[in-house]
């Protein structure tokens, strides 16, 4: 009996989307350091924000899928 309704593909897709996700949040903290000149100490402070932000841009690329793979399937079965 299967226990997850996601293949294991599907599972490892969505942990690299979080990653990349992730990577991206915690690159657009260290460019808010940079550019404003603040202490680096808040890499690990400001750690909750750069998960909320993770949490955004993952809801993003979701809302961004669901639209491109709708648009696809439309055009695939209008051919």
């Amino acid at each position: 009996m299967k226990d997850s309704l996601f293949t294991a593909k599907r599972q490892k897709r969505e942990f690299v989307y979080i990653l990349i996700c992730l990577l991206l949040a915690i690159s657009a903290n260290v460019f808010s350091i940079i550019f404003y000149g603040t202490e680096w100490k808040e890499l690990y402070t400001q750690w909750f924000y750069v998960l909320a932000l993770t949490v955004f841009f993952h809801y993003l690329t979701i809302i961004f899928r669901l639209i491109f793979v709708r648009r696809k399937k439309q055009t695939d079965s209008a051919a």
